[in-house]
């Protein structure tokens, strides 16, 4: 069966809407297969010509694809949109190179028309070296012997542009390109607007004109371009380049998606990617195939070739067939929020047990995903008594990654097991032990090093520590000026929508809480959704299955806010703490406070 890759030719397979050409029309169609242009062509007069003619005898537009060498590669009929390569078919070229493909297409009964947006947008997601749009009418040209007639009247040519382009030689990059391929002095382009960014088109050219067009020269003055300007995206930096992608449904305030989608942005930096641009769609509800609709994932497909993007996150949980379905529109690897905290963690993990509960949560969140490889996740059986389909890869895969979380979930179990010792024993010394807890990013760290001299890892990240840290505080009773003790523990960060799989394999660490005295619920104030931050560390809260001890309010970086602000927090929380832990501000209240609380508690 003939291939239709790119790298080697389809000398028989015609693409696109077949329905109701006869078998002498397909015959044509794969004769095209057979023709060469030269290789400093970008078409030929007598290449136009026949494809115009064989457009009008199956009167739809046709599309020929041509490789480097000349060579037919795909034939389609219908408009370029409608015939373009997969992006998983495509060579996985840089962004400093295009695809090493043309497309030479007929347009039928539109008259005289440049691209429209839709087969810009195909040129675009494709990285063509160039598009050349054939308008093409049905008298004038008779093939000898008869049979279809057509002509071509006027020919479109567009091609990408580097955003570097208006910066050298103050000359457009299309110009300059005509100019070095001998094009006569005397001949007018005319260089029409593109309703598509990163496109330009060429405009009232004829056979004649294109037939002395230099195509090798063309083509390495618009890869030098993106090369110059690859290598200035890498001095800038090696992150990855993220297209973020939120979905507001009807039970979304503007307020909150805002926050949502900052919220997103902090989780991509904080993971090490740089975002490039976000994308927002309103809708009822989330699309079940691609999220956003065939139309904006069009779209999607587009900025992310244009922007040089090479990472898609979601701001909610994609499933498997969503995640594949936008990654096969796009060619560009697709994940959800779950998916940004899950690497976030594995990133911070230090100890074996953070690192044990980092792998438990990705394989849980990983094991449902697994159905929808294709055939890449089938096998079969060979030799005596083992032959017919046999046990799939799928299966297998699904398999030990069960048996390695079922041994995962043994180590936590003994995990908690250690823990809840180290409880008791603390019990036995009847200290009473609080929980420091709060939003992440909050300051608890930062806190628990300020209280007691603890050096545990503080930084202006989201989950900056996985790790709970366990100190002592000891401060001396003003009244009887004996020492008082208690046990200050920093747990991990929460966070609004906290992923199953974390809660799950963060259980040992949780029951830190749940099992306190009593907690320091530490708010970060200069945050702009403070408010609702609170409100999700509280739910978090109350899914737990222990209900924990009372709670001390702690309002942190007070330094970082206007006055007016702190007054009104103040009056909508008398009976909270104002700190700014980093400046060390209010600490000793909060330490004899916290004494207090405990005591009364």
């Amino acid at each position: 069966m003939p291939s239709s890759s790119v790298l080697g030719r389809s000398i028989d397979t015609i693409y696109g809407n077949l329905k109701g050409l006869k078998p002498s029309q397909l015959k044509q169609l794969r004769r095209l297969y057979h023709q060469r242009l030269p290789g400093d062509c970008l078409t030929t007069p007598e290449f136009a010509q026949r494809l115009a003619s064989v457009s009008v005898a199956v009167d739809e537009p046709v599309c020929a694809y041509l490789n480097r060498r000349g060579q037919v590669i795909r034939v389609g009929v219908g408009p370029p949109h409608k015939t373009q390569f997969s992006p998983r078919e495509l060579p996985r070229y840089g962004a400093e190179r295009l695809s090493g493909i043309r497309c030479v297409a007929t347009q039928l009964k539109h008259g005289d028309r440049p691209p429209n947006t839709a087969t810009l947008t195909a040129l675009v997601m494709q990285r063509l070296d160039a598009l050349v749009l054939l308008s093409v009418s049905d008298r004038g040209f008779e093939r000898r012997g008869g049979g279809a007639t057509g002509y071509v009247s006027a020919a479109h040519v567009a091609h990408l542009i580097s955003d570097r382009v208006d910066t050298i030689d103050d000359t457009p990059l299309s110009n300059r390109s005509a100019a070095s391929s001998q094009q006569p002095a005397e001949t007018a382009v005319e260089e029409a607007n593109s309703p598509v960014t990163g496109t330009t088109i060429l405009s009232s050219l004829s056979l004649e004109e294109l037939d002395t067009w230099d195509f090798v020269d063309f083509v390495g003055g618009l890869e030098e371009e993106f090369r110059r300007e690859f290598v200035a995206r890498q001095v800038e930096g090696n992150r990855e380049q993220v297209l973020l992608v939120g979905i507001q449904t009807d039970e979304v305030s503007n307020l909150e998606f805002s926050e949502r989608m900052e919220e997103l942005g902090r989780l991509v930096d904080t993971a090490g990617g740089d975002v490039i641009e976000t994308i927002l769609q309103r809708r009822s509800r989330a699309h079940p195939q691609t999220v956003i609709g065939s139309g904006k994932v069009q779209d999607l497909a587009l900025a992310a070739q244009r922007l040089g993007a090479n990472l898609i996150v979601f701001d909610r949980d994609l499933s498997p067939v969503q995640a594949r379905n936008v990654e096969t529109a796009t060619g560009v690897r697709a994940v959800d929020r779950t998916e940004v905290i899950l690497d976030i963690f594995a990133q911070r993990a230090r100890s074996g047990e953070g690192k044990l509960q980092v792998e438990l949560a990705q394989l849980e969140y990983q094991l449902p995903r697994l159905v929808g490889r294709g055939q890449a996740m089938s096998r079969l059986g060979g030799g005596i008594g083992t032959r017919g389909p046999g046990e799939t890869k799928l299966e297998t895969e699904r398999r030990a990654i069960q048996r390695r979380i079922a041994k995962l979930q043994r180590d936590v179990n003994q995990l908690q097991a250690h823990r809840s010792r180290l409880r008791e024993r603390r019990q036995k010394q009847d200290l009473p032990v609080v929980a420091i807890i709060g939003y992440t990013n909050a300051g608890k760290s930062t806190l628990i090093n300020a209280l007691t001299n603890a050096e545990a890892y503080a930084a202006d990240q989201l989950f900056a520590t996985l790790d709970p840290t366990t100190r002592r505080l000891t401060d001396i009773d003003p009244v009887t000026h004996k020492p008082l003790q208690i046990i200050l523990v920093d747990t991990v960060g929460f966070i609004q929508n906290l992923p199953p799989p974390l809660v799950d394999a963060f259980r040992a660490t949780l029951e830190e809480v749940t099992d306190a005295d009593a907690l320091l619920h530490v708010v970060d104030l200069s945050h702009p959704a403070w408010v609702h931050q609170i409100d999700a560390v509280n739910a978090i809260l109350e899914t737990m299955d222990v209900v924990p001890g009372p709670s001390l309010l702690t309002f942190n970086k007070i330094d970082a806010v206007s006055s007016d602000a702190l007054d009104q927090a103040k009056i909508d929380y008398p009976e909270a703490a104002f700190i700014a832990a980093r400046d060390r501000l209010g600490l000793k209240t909060l330490r004899q406070r916290l004494l207090n609380f405990t005591q009364q508690n």
